[in-house]
């Protein structure tokens, strides 16, 4: 009787002891993405992680996976879902796979033409319209950030539409941008953002579209003699994390990492610009690559060739959310 009376006060002192360093462990998130540290995406990440950590006071430690080191473009999501990691921040174009097509209307060619117009989009209430369209799928979403307006590139010069006639070029999973090219006579084959540099090396595919940064980070100008200037789409992220443990959360943590991630937007978005310029600048410089610029008249012949797009869109995503779309594209540039 002594003995288990022992052994009773001895398992009461463990549990006491255990007990406020178990109340103290921080709360992990695990953030994982596809692309380099040093990309707007990658930079958003991280600033990220250092104002949650500060905000909250160490209770929340933030884990950022940069590179495709946890999770590949087409695992991600499905890792969210089950919690497997807690944050990403995928681009638009990998909501259309998980039954959310709306987001594919930023895939649309031309259709976002300059910042301010993406910013009255994102910022208002269509953008916040499009994010809770995210919670059926057990998905929070809550910000917006930019990478930049896209580029093409091929080992041959692209500068008519018919230059594109029978041309590999890479792409991510979005219906929109698969009509895109076979518009343009392309061959689309959809790949893994990871995968890109050696597909290119090897002649897997002929050519890929991606912002200055992806291809400067990735090394892509290393393997693609021409890069055509035509800002033709744009490539953007929606931060996300999974809503159940968003939800179960402490308010006032939410509410600090609510604080944060509004802080890391604001500069994740600002640097996105410079990251851009930065990365042209440095490809200009290696000399490995030729950038050709398009003419006024060779820029129409471009959009010309993509308005079919637009017409196959809308039975995915509805005519009326590309009304909208285009309608605010008109009050901002007025």
């Amino acid at each position: 009787m002594r003995t288990f009376a022992i052994a009773a006060s001895i398992a009461a002192l463990a549990l006491g002891l255990a007990g406020p360093a178990s109340a103290q462990s921080p709360i992990i998130i695990k953030f994982s993405h596809v692309v380099a540290t040093d990309t707007p995406k990658g930079k958003g990440a991280e600033k990220f992680k250092e104002l949650a950590e500060k905000y909250t006071a160490g209770k929340v430690k933030v884990e950022v996976y940069p590179n495709s080191t946890l999770y590949k473009d087409k695992e991600e999501l499905e890792a969210l879902q089950l919690g497997s990691v807690q944050m990403l921040a995928p681009s638009n174009s990998k909501f259309g796979p998980l039954g959310i097509r709306e987001f594919e209307v930023f895939d649309l060619p031309y259709i976002l033409p300059d910042i301010k117009t993406l910013r009255k989009v994102t910022e208002g209430p269509l953008g916040t319209r499009l994010l809770k369209l995210l919670d059926a799928k057990g998905i929070t979403g809550l910000a917006y950030w930019d990478n930049g307006f896209k580029q093409m590139s091929a080992n041959k010069k692209l500068i008519t539409p018919a230059d594109y006639q029978g041309v590999k070029f890479r792409i991510q999973s979005s219906r929109v941008i698969q009509a895109q090219f076979k518009a343009l006579g392309s061959l689309p084959q959809v790949m893994a953002f990871s995968e890109v540099y050696q597909a290119l090396q090897t002649g897997v595919v002929d050519g890929q579209e991606n912002t200055w940064s992806n291809i400067y980070t990735q090394k892509m100008h290393e393997v693609q003699k021409y890069f055509t200037e035509t800002n033709h789409g744009y490539i953007g992220y929606v931060v996300i994390v999974n809503k159940k443990f968003w939800d179960d959360l402490p308010a006032d943590i939410r509410d600090q990492l609510t604080k944060a991630m509004k802080e890391a937007t604001e500069f994740g978005n600002t640097q996105s610009q410079k990251e851009n310029d930065d990365a042209l600048a440095e490809i200009k410089k290696s000399g490995k690559s030729e950038i050709i610029k398009l003419t006024a008249e060779q820029n129409e012949a471009m959009r010309k060739a993509m308005e079919p797009v637009y017409k196959d869109a809308a039975s995915r995503i509805g005519q009326p959310l590309i009304d909208e779309f285009l309608k605010e594209a008109k009050s901002a540039t007025n």
